[in-house]
């Protein structure tokens, strides 16, 4: 590569704002460079260019032997939530239900001013056949309600003050798209499940004040940046969480590139397009709500997912269920087809393989109505793909939003999964080489706070198909494993991609100053990417993580 084009010869004469030297650059275009210069937030020089730029004012990252990549980028990340969380009752990564209860009763006794009792994050394998119990909340929340959604949010605990305040008894049915959970005689136990879940939490809870949806977004970023993360999508905007985006965009408090995927109400119709309309006019800066967000289905593990067969019984027979289907095929088309005509990219929530068959099907009908776009329609989780759809992707031009940390053994998968899914159907679980193989556009994110917002943590696991914590486990599924520079490209120049971001995801001459400096060199760690540790991170030329 040059080191600094005629082009850009007005451009780079005089110092750079920022040079890194003595590191090893991954420039993500297939290139390898050992020095890079920045100025007014743009990549101008590469090499003997950039050393050469060094001024009296310049900012030097000298850090002989590190990697330098472009900034992370996740394609599927929940960061007002996530933040709620870290600002509330935070209960990832505690080990056991009486980790929950002991941080929740400190959590109650720290905050006496706290109304309701709110968080999430537990994992099911922490509770008898996955489902906790009121009682239990009761005995460490003080009277008080409150609601605590699980890692995955796609179901809540609470407790008998919560439900009292809501009028759930045992003579409340369900709704149609969830379920309170209920003992032998009837009584609701304490959790809902998915619009269980979601209209409790709308109806009874207390939302946020605009200043905590702005402190939370402000905590995830400040973590995200962290881990080398300098653009996402959030895949679940509200109005509220649109307002605090754009406030901290017009202050220059958003630091990362962020684009916002637009809530599509599951209970609404296509009227709802207008609104949506509306609110794509109010981005500005570096958020950009150009996507419209459709949860198709639920999840495998409370046998909510759009499935082909039904589910196992976990004893080796079969159920009646083929779980549900949030959006019914007659309004999903037609909705992907009117939101593809207006220019809107849809993101759609998709883990059976019925679900994942019928989003291929609206973006088939959109194509059909509409001609070819560039709206860039992907698929998230793409947990179960029947082997017929998966060159669909590819003819369709759908990109798969992988979440690569779940493809692995642990607890959930083998208590909570395989028995649902049944051996033969496991086995068609997260098939990312599989997506490559047929021609697909791959891209990465990680759902968090569903689990780890961590790159690193999660390259490794696309890798190795082994948790990083338990690296002497049997790998799930080998033959689906990427290497080093596939799921790098996927966090990088495959989830840019997904956000439109022409300036991000390579640190190529012009493009966007947005990368991480690691501890270690990746492509030397032999497949152990989690052992490595992002040290300093850059936004748009600008330092938001670490002391250079």
């Amino acid at each position: 590569m040059v080191d600094s084009p005629a082009g850009y010869a007005a451009w780079v004469d005089g110092a750079g704002d920022l040079v890194v030297l003595d590191s090893k650059v991954w420039v993500g275009d297939g290139t390898i460079t050992d020095a890079l210069a920045v100025r007014d937030g743009r990549v101008i020089a590469h090499g003997a260019g950039a050393r050469n730029l060094v001024g009296p004012r310049t900012r030097v990252i000298d850090r002989a032997g590190e990697l330098v990549v472009p900034g992370f980028q996740d394609a599927h990340v929940h960061p007002p939530q996530a933040g709620r969380n870290l600002t509330n009752v935070d209960l990832r990564d505690l080990p056991s239900r009486e980790s929950y209860l002991a941080h929740i009763a400190d959590y109650v006794g720290q905050h006496p001013e706290a109304a309701w009792i709110v968080g999430g994050g537990w994992s099911m394998e922490h509770f008898p056949n996955g489902m906790p119990d009121r009682v239990d909340l009761d005995a460490v929340t003080d009277g008080r309600p409150a609601f605590l959604f699980n890692r995955d949010v796609h179901g809540a605990w609470v407790n008998s003050a919560a439900l009292a305040l809501a009028g759930i008894d045992a003579a409340t049915p369900d709704p149609t798209d969830g379920r309170y959970e209920r003992d032998a005689s009837g009584v609701p136990t304490g959790l809902l499940h998915e619009g269980a879940a979601y209209s409790f939490e709308a109806r009874w809870v207390p939302p946020p004040a605009p200043a905590d949806w702005q402190r939370a977004i402000s905590t995830a970023q400040q973590h995200l940046h962290a881990l080398g993360i300098t653009a996402w999508q959030d895949a679940w905007v509200t109005p509220d969480t649109l307002a605090a985006y754009r406030a901290l965009a017009a202050d220059g408090r958003l630091t990362a590139r962020v684009v916002g995927a637009l809530w599509w109400d599951r209970h609404g119709d296509l009227t709802q397009i207008d609104s949506f309309r509306e609110q794509r006019e109010q981005g500005s800066g570096t958020f950009h709500p150009t996507t419209v967000k459709i949860m198709v289905d639920g999840i495998v593990e409370n046998q909510t997912a759009g499935m082909l067969e039904p589910f196992c019984d976990g004893c080796g027979g079969h159920t009646g269920n083929r779980g549900l289907m949030y959006v019914d095929r007659d309004v999903l088309l037609p909705a992907v087809t009117e939101l593809d005509r207006l220019g809107f990219q849809v993101h759609m929530h998709a883990i059976g393989d019925r679900a994942v068959r019928t989003a291929l099907d609206a973006v088939a009908a959109a194509r059909a109505a509409n001609g070819p776009s560039d709206n860039r329609h992907h698929i998230a989780h793409v947990q179960v793909v029947h082997p017929a759809d998966l060159r669909r992707f590819a003819d369709l031009d759908v990109i798969a939003n992988c979440q690569t940390y779940w493809a692995q053994h642990e607890p959930q998968m083998q208590e909570h999964t395989v028995p649902w899914l049944g051996e033969q159907r496991a086995e068609l679980q997260y098939p990312f080489a599989s997506f490559l193989r047929t021609g697909a556009r791959l891209a990465m994110g990680s759902d968090w706070p569903v689990t780890t917002a961590d790159p690193l943590r999660q390259m490794e696991v696309a890798i190795r198909r082994i948790d990083p914590d338990q690296r002497d486990n049997q790998p799930f599924l080998p033959a689906e494993r990427l290497t080093v520079h596939e799921a790098l490209s996927g966090f990088t120049s495959g989830s840019a991609f997904i956000n439109h971001d022409a300036d991000g995801g390579t640190l190529v001459i012009g493009s966007r100053a947005d990368f991480a400096v690691l501890d270690h060199d990746l492509f030397d760690l032999d497949d152990r990417l989690a052992d490595a540790t992002v040290q300093c991170t850059v936004s748009a030329g600008r330092v938001v993580h670490g002391d250079p």
